[in-house]
């Protein structure tokens, strides 16, 4: 996939870029999806996709939080806690299919967690379940432009 940026932004009303993520959003906390936002969005955007992952993870291709697709091109954020309610999610790190909060092991130090989001320009129609690495695999021709957010959590 080619790196490819423009005016898309991507924001969080509960943290900011490189914040620390409050605690009602991790794995051992409510483990609820935060609220994130986006504009600059292109014209000819068909619909996104959004990834959460760190890189950190003490694994060889870190852990996923969370993969979201099939996002309609009208909508400009989902917020806390929908992800499950409208949109196509599939499977985190831990196996499970919707948003998996942060959890990194105790005393790693602090980790990061790239939320990506993808504007497409067509429509995929994907089914539910997809893994961060088929669904990077699927739309890796179809990607105008990305953005990200990063926040920080450790134990």
């Amino acid at each position: 996939m080619a790196l490819n940026l423009g005016d898309l932004h991507i924001r969080s009303p509960a943290f900011g870029s490189l914040e620390r993520i409050p605690e009602h959003y991790v794995y051992n906390g409510d483990n609820i999806s935060p609220p994130v936002d986006w504009g600059g969005v292109p014209l000819d955007t068909k619909e996104f996709a959004l990834i959460c992952h760190d890189p950190d993870a003490p694994l060889p291709y870190g852990f996923t939080h969370w993969v979201v697709y099939g996002i309609p091109a009208d909508v400009t954020g989902i917020g806390e806690g929908e992800g499950k309610k409208a949109f196509t999610e599939g499977i985190t790190g831990y196996g499970e299919q919707g948003w998996g909060g942060p959890a990194p092991p105790p005393g790693h130090g602090p980790h990061h967690y790239y939320f990506w989001l993808y504007a497409l320009d067509t429509v995929l129609n994907l089914k539910p379940g997809l893994t961060r690495e088929q669904l990077l695999d699927v739309i890796a021709d179809h990607v105008t432009v990305q953005a990200r957010l990063v926040g920080i959590y450790e134990l």
